[in-house]
């Protein structure tokens, strides 16, 4: 899209200094009394027409230096494993929008025998004329890491075009539960703990009515209950689609012919109902189409904010403010657009310390001929500065189309890896790398994003349109797999093959908290080594990961940890033995699991 740059370039002179006088909390919604305490239009080109500027590289972006990245491996193991399944986008010519994204994955022990379990959302054809022909959504047990099969008796056979899931244990029962977001009415399935589901979606009135995607649990007003956001694309009709043309032909319409639909935010009431409350308590921005949501402490006040990635408008950074509201301040704060001052066509966004400085840094993916973005943290009150140019990412994203993303230490050397899921919107007009793209994986040292793509293994030089992507240590061996949705074609079970390194995995049972863990942080120090995670809410496209943490531990036996949890309660366990998988407890306790003890 174009930009009236001289305009521009002011309004950026200002927002600089605000933010050289740091971000304002002071201020937010004033929170609205509650019951409750808690086609004749010319059809524009479907190419997007932004070319960023060269970056400057007068500056350095300070970091972690390892002196020599470790080898990643994997390999896609899903057709031995028994994942048969085929994310179906239903294009047969008409080229509609909904098509154009696919579809998502999520990781949940929905039976609570230990095992990471696979969920999959499914598309069909968009404009059916029954819902009920359209392939079901699938659940896929996990047989003790060496095989998945397929749970009919689950009762999760969801008819909606689906997009993108979310799991969390909204009733705190023990039991994950599953929010699924489609083109249409969403849906809610309450996990009733004999293996089976109930849709309790009306009840609990977070159904909506819009073309949904991404969507994030957390506890948003510390009640102790998991609440809800959901991020709404736009308003779309599946039997009565906008249609656009090029050339006299069919053709995807731009985003800009999406008339979009605010972002809703369900706060939970505590007795199986929610409240739709996004205006009331600041959770609302104007005009977004919003594909990626992350709920996580980003100032590190020791509060939930959330952050959406929108696609072609400007990001927003929901910042809590102290009197329980939320204050939208993503432009103030340096993470509403490019570091030229541009607004991109936001799909993905992974969040993780990349740089140590125990601050979360934020990735997002991008539109070809728009670099993916990179936001580093700097630590105080929420501030923000991008630097995909000075960090090498410009050169290793500007020919890709990316959906799905991680950030993680997927080979515990102490240094943060990506994987990115790439692939084109449009078959018939694909720019750039094309429609159908190589995955990559990045890894980061020496203060650049090297990609490390090559020695990946076979699933790297195959190209496919990559979507969804979420992460869980499925065969219980100490390092983080992948699920990896595509566009027609099967999905990949990514086994990490990469030369296993001491690590330990965290998880976390809550009392005041949420039962879950989810935004719990933790501090690790082995010897001269000092990380940080938090088990962050929603990330990636339209995906879920496995609610655990894992981090390396350098080789020592012992070390100690700092757990803070939602609720404000802080525990530190010292000299601590890092050889098994350990449970940690909001009473300050916690109990070790059976689980891969590394040579």
């Amino acid at each position: 899209m174009k930009i009236n740059t001289a305009r521009w370039h002011w309004l950026m002179l200002a927002v600089y200094l605000l933010v050289f006088c740091g971000c304002d909390h002071s201020k937010s919604v004033d929170p609205q009394p509650d019951s409750t305490t808690t086609s004749t239009q010319k059809k524009p080109d479907t190419v997007f027409e932004f070319q960023p500027k060269t970056p400057s590289t007068e500056d350095r972006n300070l970091g972690v230096s390892v002196r020599e990245l470790q080898p990643l491996e994997f390999t896609d193991v899903a057709e031995e494993s028994g994942l048969d399944f085929t994310y179906r986008n239903g294009a047969y010519g008409q080229q509609l929008m909904v098509e154009s994204l696919g579809g998502g994955c999520c990781w949940l022990d929905y039976d609570r025998d230990g095992w990471p379990d696979l969920f999959l959302p499914q598309g069909g054809k968009p404009d059916a004329e029954s819902a009920s022909v359209r392939p079901p959504d699938q659940l896929f047990r996990n047989i003790h890491g060496t095989r998945f099969e397929s749970v009919e008796a689950a009762e999760l056979r969801g008819e909606g075009y689906g997009q993108g899931v979310a799991s969390g244990d909204f009733d705190g029962d023990g039991f994950d539960d599953l929010y699924v977001t489609n083109v249409g009415k969403n849906i809610l399935y309450q996990n009733q703990g004999d293996g089976t589901f109930i849709e309790v979606t009306d009840v609990a009135a977070v159904g909506g009515r819009s073309w949904s995607s991404s969507a994030a649990w957390a506890d948003l007003n510390n009640d102790g209950l998991l609440d809800l956001y959901v991020c709404n694309y736009g308003d779309y009709d599946p039997y009565f689609p906008r249609e656009c043309l090029k050339d006299g032909l069919p053709a995807l319409c731009h985003p800009r012919e999406i008339s979009p639909v605010p972002d809703e935010c369900y706060l939970n009431l505590g007795d199986g109902r929610f409240e739709a409350a996004a205006t009331r308590i600041g959770l609302f921005g104007e005009g977004n189409r919003g594909l990626g949501v992350v709920a996580a402490d980003l100032d590190n006040n020791g509060s939930i904010d959330l952050f959406v990635c929108n696609d072609t408008t400007e990001n927003f950074l929901f910042l809590s403010q102290p009197d329980g509201g939320f204050k939208e301040t993503a432009l103030q704060c340096g993470a509403a657009v490019n570091a030229q001052g541009y607004a991109q066509a936001s799909m993905g966004v992974a969040v993780g310390d990349y740089d140590r400085n125990h601050a979360l840094d934020l990735y997002l993916t991008h539109f070809t001929n728009e670099e993916n973005a990179v936001y580093k943290n700097l630590g105080d009150n929420g501030r923000f500065r991008e630097v995909a140019g000075l960090s090498g990412m410009r050169a290793l994203s500007y020919s890709k189309l990316g959906f799905g993303t991680v950030m993680y230490d997927l080979n515990c050397d102490g240094a943060m890896d990506l994987f990115v899921a790439n692939g084109h919107i449009d078959p018939r007009n694909a720019d750039g790398d094309g429609y159908e793209q190589l995955p990559q994986l990045i890894s980061y040292g020496r203060n650049q994003w090297i990609d490390v793509s090559a020695n990946g293994g076979a699933y790297f030089q195959k190209k496919r349109v990559g979507r969804g992507v979420a992460v869980a240590d499925y065969d219980r061996d100490g390092d983080l797999d992948l699920a990896v949705v595509h566009q027609n074609s099967p999905v990949a079970l990514l086994r990490n093959d990469s030369e296993l390194r001491r690590s330990i995995s965290f998880r976390f049972r809550g009392t005041t908290s949420p039962r879950s863990g989810i935004n719990v942080r933790v501090w690790v120090e082995c010897g001269e080594h000092s990380l940080m995670q938090e088990l962050v809410g929603g990330t990636s496209y339209c995906a879920t990961h496995y609610p655990e943490l894992v981090f390396p531990t350098f080789g020592s036996k012992t070390g100690n940890v700092r757990v803070r949890w939602p609720s404000g309660s802080e525990y530190e366990y010292n000299e601590i033995a890092m050889n098994r998988p350990i449970v940690f407890l909001e009473d300050g306790g916690y109990m070790v699991r059976p689980g891969p003890q590394p040579e």
